[in-house]
């Protein structure tokens, strides 16, 4: 269960997520929106941190801009038009593609034929998805 239960929290988060961030009405800016959830977030991370006594972590700021620029993204995306039965698979397989390569140069992880298989699997779903 300790290898399962991150990817199911993230998969019952970014739903949440995706369905609030869909349903936000069109006068509310993302950016306030960001504002107001990224404080609640700060107050709650903040008591988890307490509560869990864990240290810090390097690059805490490049990751910070980098949730934003999710959240933002995200928001922007939906306000564009994009489905929310399409945005986040498109997002995720152009994500899961560069982490492959990265991984590789990175951290050393093998390509294998099966990634490259599924890479080619998640980019003919992606042209149906959006057809």
């Amino acid at each position: 269960m300790a290898y399962f239960w991150p990817l199911i929290l993230v998969v019952a988060s970014n739903s949440v997520y995706h369905i609030c961030a869909k349903s936000l009405p069109e006068s509310v800016d993302p950016l306030a929106s960001l504002t107001v959830t990224y404080l609640i977030g700060s107050i709650f991370s903040g008591i988890l941190y307490f509560v869990t006594n864990r240290g810090g972590a390097n690059l805490l700021y490049l990751l910070g801009l980098a949730i934003v620029g999710l959240e933002a993204g995200s928001m922007h995306a939906y306000k564009a038009g994009w489905p929310v039965s399409a945005f986040q698979v498109s997002s995720a397989a152009g994500i899961a593609t560069i982490l492959v390569f990265i991984g590789y140069l990175v951290y050393h992880e093998a390509i294998t034929v099966n990634k490259l298989v599924g890479l080619a699997l998640c980019l003919v779903g992606l042209f149906f998805l959006n057809k």
